[in-house]
């Protein structure tokens, strides 16, 4: 009996035409309703699988500016996999004599002032300058996906159709004010792939700026003109960190205020610190919507490259943060380490009880943990 149009078990037997689900031809029946042959339709050959690339190629498609390659190779130093770390810090060491050749730019500011379309402004006059630009955005996270919400292809639709720029949108996944950990690694591959000038966006949200003022040469951050007292705590500890400060949307009926507020900034600028050494923090104002003022920041971080480099700050800056990343990364293994051992958990709930219930003090618990994790 040809078995092409027969009904499931579960099908009623008095269904009608409703029941539409029945065995077709090629996956049961196959040919001539044999049982168990796969029809020609069903047994179409599967596309091929990407082969992984070696080592040698990852170096070398990176050197020659292979975007594809280029994505590829920070997918995997971005990954969290035991068998991709060997491999992905293997490429890094290969690719690191073509490194440090780029200027690296922060740039932060509160969400509305305009860091998209500011960062796109600047990726294009760049670009039309001869310039290879790479923007590393970094979106907020879904708590649940741990994917990004935001899409910066999307929001740079104009930058992400030059080929001399190179987008790479990477989710926080619950880090620190969504700067990823690898962060700086994929920077690196960008330099090594020749890519010139790094613009690293923050979320701005508080601490994540102090993470990116630590990998970057020059911070900038954009303000907007009669915020309100609302952000001045946020301000305040930020602008320490700032080699520039822009404020944007000076355009229209808000080009007063916009100039009034860099003269206000531009005052209290003279009561604190410089950011770098050597180099005075001055505020300034543009439009990045229509690309006004544009050409003239680029022009001060010029300015900034060329006064730190003969003076010898950007070389020591580049160092120490070097230096700071190893460490970090030592800090981040020991903290892993300490609260993944098994002697550990088998004493902390305890602990903690008898902290918050002041049965012992916070220095003898620590001690206790501690002493057991050394294993004393």
């Amino acid at each position: 009996m040809s078995l092409k149009n027969q009904r499931p078990d579960w099908v009623p037997p008095n269904a009608g035409s409703e029941f539409t689900t029945s065995v077709m031809a090629g996956i049961d029946g196959g040919h001539d309703g044999i049982p168990g042959q796969v029809s020609a339709t069903a047994s179409r050959p599967k596309p091929p699988r990407r082969r992984r690339l070696t080592v040698d190629e990852y170096v070398a498609g990176v050197l020659a500016s292979d975007r594809n390659i280029v994505a590829q190779a920070i997918t995997l130093v971005e990954s969290n996999s035991l068998a991709h770390f060997d491999m992905g810090q293997e490429v890094l060491r290969q690719l690191l004599p073509n490194t440090g050749n780029s200027i690296r730019i922060g740039i932060t500011g509160v969400p509305g002032v305009g860091k998209s379309t500011f960062i796109e402004a600047l990726g294009l006059h760049l670009c039309k300058q001869g310039h290879k630009v790479a923007v590393l955005a970094v979106d907020p996270s879904s708590t649940v996906t741990r994917g990004s919400i935001l899409g910066d292809k999307t929001r740079m639709e104009l930058l992400s159709r030059d080929l001399r720029a190179f987008i790479r949108p990477s989710p926080s996944s619950g880090t620190l004010g969504g700067v990823t950990r690898k962060s700086r690694e994929t920077m690196l591959i960008c330099e090594a792939a020749g890519f010139d000038v790094i613009l690293v966006e923050t979320v701005g949200v508080g601490q994540s700026e102090t993470t990116v003022r630590s990998m970057v040469d020059f911070f900038l951050l954009l303000m907007l003109a009669g915020a309100g007292d609302e952000l001045q705590g946020i301000k305040k500890g930020i602008m320490e960190l700032a080699d520039a400060l822009l404020v944007n949307k000076a355009d229209g009926d808000n080009k007063i205020r916009a100039n009034a507020a860099k003269v206000d900034y531009n005052r209290a600028l003279h009561y604190l610190a410089p950011a770098t050494k050597g180099w005075h923090t001055r505020a300034y104002t543009c439009s990045a919507a229509h690309g006004e003022g544009i050409g003239a920041i680029w022009q001060v971080i010029g300015d900034f490259r060329q006064q730190t480099t003969a003076s010898g700050v950007f070389e020591k800056r580049r160092q120490q943060q070097t230096l700071d990343w190893v460490y970090s990364m030592v800090e981040e293994h020991l903290r892993a380490s300490f609260f993944n051992d098994a002697g550990v958990g088998s004493i902390r709930a305890e602990i903690e009880e008898a902290v918050v219930n002041g049965h012992i003090p916070p220095t003898v618990a620590a001690q206790q943990l501690i002493h057991k994790y050394e294993g004393r």
